[in-house]
Parts: structure tokens; sequence; C-alpha cells
């Protein structure tokens, strides 16, 4: 039985509190929310923080509110977004997303935030300690050399978030409280470079809120890959957002693809070629084989990379059908 290294737990009421806190213990410190995550990552001793930071009491930084737009404190659970009327209404892929992570008894425990700043994932990583030790580590944690891409400087352990890309892909923002103060930056400005520095927050700061737009008029989805309906990371995940005129023609575009690098990636020429374009199955096809030339997948996740990457292209354009109202042709994936 894997176990927990020994470790503080303090629970601040505040968010300023629980910043000046982690930046008052730097590297050994560590923030926890659900601990979903956290916890079988310390259990591997990927980490090993002496001090934790719980989050979850912390004040004004839980519930739903929409008003206009839609705010989501960070320390909401999954569990409470997915069933949440006026998010599965106003805001259907967001519900999808967060009732697509994991499984039912880690949504009620893991929170929108959390799932915002997961941890980066591969097969080379996510071991235990004496498997990383019998084949010398990997650079993500105690080696030097990425074991995906052994010529490479870079780590190139996936994004695993499933509701990264479709925040990305509304507009989302985040509020980031700091020990002076508070910064509100776009989800797509909190990813980092590589799968070691996956994230832009500095480390003492602390997600109290993500603020979703209004997107009255837009038809929005997230398709989810992954070898088993339940428990399992994406492999692939698809996040699309679509506003069309009265001529039904395509005035904007988003779609962002998840777990096909370390950090979620939108599509931007083909977001480009289907402005001022009908949904029709023509398009949505060249749409779907523009879409998916950015998904570089490596062998570092389940299932074989060169059929993830033949999957991106598939789920576009499902998703696009979808936003469309066009029948997605959905058949049980074969995984190779």
């Amino acid at each position: 039985m894997l176990r927990l290294p020994p470790f503080r737990y303090v629970a601040p009421r505040t968010a300023g509190e629980a910043a000046r806190i982690l930046a008052g213990h730097g590297p050994e410190a560590m923030a926890v929310a659900g601990g979903t995550d956290l916890f079988p990552n310390m259990k591997r001793r990927q980490f090993t923080p002496r001090l934790l930071v719980g989050l979850r009491n912390l004040e004004g930084a839980s519930g739903v509110q929409a008003n206009g737009g839609l705010t989501i404190g960070a320390l909401a659970t999954l569990s409470a977004v997915a069933a949440s009327p006026v998010v599965t209404a106003r805001w259907p892929a967001v519900a999808r997303s967060a009732g697509l992570v994991s499984s039912p008894p880690l949504r009620n425990a893991g929170t929108m935030g959390g799932n915002l700043c997961v941890d980066t994932r591969c097969n080379y990583y996510n071991q235990s300690e004496s498997w990383r030790a019998s084949i010398g580590y990997c650079m993500k944690k105690d080696g030097e050399v990425c074991l995906v891409a052994p010529g490479s400087d870079k780590c190139w352990a996936l994004s695993s978030s499933d509701t990264a890309p479709v925040m990305i892909a509304l507009g989302a923002e985040v509020t980031l409280v700091g020990p002076s103060g508070e910064r509100r930056i776009a989800v797509s400005d909190l990813y980092g470079p590589d799968g070691i520095a996956y994230l832009t927050k500095r480390p003492e700061e602390v997600l109290t809120a993500i603020h979703v737009p209004d997107r009255s008029g837009w038809a929005t989805t997230y398709r989810k890959v992954r070898r088993r309906g339940s428990i399992d990371f994406p492999v692939l995940g698809v996040a699309v957002a679509v506003r069309r005129g009265a001529s039904r023609q395509v005035e904007e575009a988003r779609i962002v693809l998840g777990a096909v690098h370390t950090a979620p990636v939108e599509a931007a020429d083909a977001e480009e070629f289907l402005r001022g374009r009908p949904l029709d199955p023509e398009t949505i096809e060249m749409a779907a084989g523009i879409a998916y030339k950015p998904a570089k997948p490596l062998d570092n996740a389940d299932l074989a990379y060169a059929w993830r990457k033949r999957m991106a292209r598939i789920e576009v354009a499902r998703a696009l059908r979808e936003v469309a109202g066009l029948p997605t042709g959905d058949l049980p994936a074969i995984a190779s």
C-alpha cells in the first residue's frame, strides 16, 4: 500500500492568508483543495511537501452565481457545477466537462479550480517511486531526460484538464490572489511552456474564482476520448463554441484541443476557416481536417498516439456537427 509522506496541515480562512503562508514556506508548502490529484502524487513521491495549506474553508471561494456572466468559485465541486441547472441551461459545455471528470466520488471531492490546475501527466511520470527509479527517472521528477523525447530539452507531459479547453473556448478568466493582492487573467494565459512549468501562476498564488462571459446565442459542446467511460483522464478533449448570424453562417468559432500537448491547443486556422461559412457537412469535414493538425500526441499517454491523432480529426468533426444540430455519427471507439 502506498502511504502519504508526513506533513503538517493548516486551514486558513482567507485567500490572502493562504497566499502569505505559501509564500513564507516556499517550495516546502503546497495548496490543496479536493486533493484528488495531489494526494495520489504524494503517495508516489512526486510531491513531498512538508506543509499543506488547505483551501476548502476559504471565504467566498465556493458556489455558482449567474448574473449576466457566470462566476464559479474555484472550490465549487465538479459535481455541483455539473448538476447546476443554470450552468446546464446556459453554459452546457461547462457542465458537461465537469461531469466527465473521473468518477462520481472524485467529482464530489474535486474542485473546478483544482481541475484547471491539475498536474500534467505522462506514462513515465505517473508511476510509483520504485517504478520510476528502475528506469532512471524522467526530467519532470528527479531525472534529466524526457523519456518520451530523449533529444528534447522540454518536458512533454500532457495537459490533462477536462475543464480547461472549455474555459478557453468560452473566453473565461480566473482570479488569482497573491500575498500583495489579486489579479485577473484569461484562462488561456494560465498555462505555461512545458510539462514542468505548466502553470504561469506563481506558486504562492491561490486561484479563487472562474469568470465565464455570457454566451447567449452561441452553441457549445465538449467531447472526451478515454479508454473507459469513467475514471480515466482524457487522451483527447475537444471544446467547440460557435456563434452564427441570421444567415446561419459562422460569425465566430472557437476550437480548443486538450490532452494533445503540454497545454490546451487552440485550432486558430480552423476557426478562421469557419468564419463566414455555413456549418454544413462539407465545411465541417474541411474544418476538422485543418483543426487536427496542431495536435501533437506522443507516446506519453494511454492508447496509441497515431490513433489519438486520427481521433482529433474525427472528434472535431463530431463536435461541429453537434453544435450544428446534425447527426454526429457516434460509434463505439475501437482503441488500438
